[in-house]
């Protein structure tokens, strides 16, 4: 070596795995704050959307699911709601209210509507009883089948009267005539059904009394026994069948 010359110490090349490890180590300290700052942008994103799904349990689905039905059982007065059902064997007496959808009779079981609106249809098949009086409007229309009594009194009905396969005492009535129970002969008045549509009774095995509606469709009359009995309905199309002289 010359004199004044300073050695070096020799550097050899590191092996290629080290080399990169201090690479990555290096680099690490960038990588990790924007893994963290990823990662607490999700966090947040995450809690957010818990607590809306938390709101939407706790506020929204139980008003909607309220909202949906309202099972009657007993007595109910002046209730508003969305639709309404009369559970199986079950009793149901409505006072006035208003009905946004639906009801529904459910088998064996009894609904007595007084002075109730209902914007959608009364449904019932295999029910015990259903009793409709005094209904200001029902928009929709009236379906009672293969159940057992049926009584519309003094009623509007903008959409159809469906009564079918019933098998028991079954009355389309407005006018105090003998063959009415007691009950409605001596407490109601002579006050005319309206119906928009179509009367249809089809296929009873019951006793049938039509009188004094009005109706603006056809009167349908077919297959019931025992014979039926009506007169001094006002109907807009035809009357046909066991309804002809009605």
């Amino acid at each position: 070596m010359s004199p004044g010359l300073t050695r070096l110490p020799l550097r050899l090349p590191l092996p290629k795995n080290e080399r990169n490890s201090n690479w990555m180590n290096m680099r690490s300290p960038v990588l990790f704050s924007i893994d963290e700052r990823r990662c607490r942008r999700m966090r947040i994103i995450y809690a957010s959307l818990r607590i809306l799904i938390l709101i939407l349990a706790v506020v929204v689905l139980p008003s909607m699911v309220v909202a949906a039905e309202t099972i009657c059982r007993g007595r109910l007065w002046y209730v508003t709601a969305d639709n309404l059902r009369v559970p199986e064997r079950e009793a149901c007496i409505l006072n006035g209210g208003h009905v946004k959808g639906t009801i529904k009779v459910e088998a064996r079981a009894t609904l007595r509507a007084y002075e109730v609106r209902v914007v959608g249809n009364v449904q019932a098949e295999n029910a015990r009883l259903v009793l409709i009086n005094r209904a200001p409007r029902i928009g929709g229309s009236v379906q009672v089948k293969q159940g057992g009594s049926a009584m519309l009194l003094y009623s509007t009905v903008e959409g159809d009267v469906q009564f079918e396969a019933n098998n028991n005492k079954l009355l389309v009535v407005n006018i105090d005539d003998p063959g009415v129970p007691f009950i409605f002969s001596n407490r109601l008045r002579a006050n005319d059904n309206n119906v928009g549509g179509n009367v249809q009774v089809i296929g009873n095995q019951a006793t049938v009394q039509i009188f004094r509606n009005v109706i603006g469709g056809n009167l349908h009359c077919k297959d019931n026994r025992p014979p039926l009995g009506g007169a001094d309905n006002k109907v807009g199309g035809i009357k046909e069948y066991q309804c002809a002289d009605f």
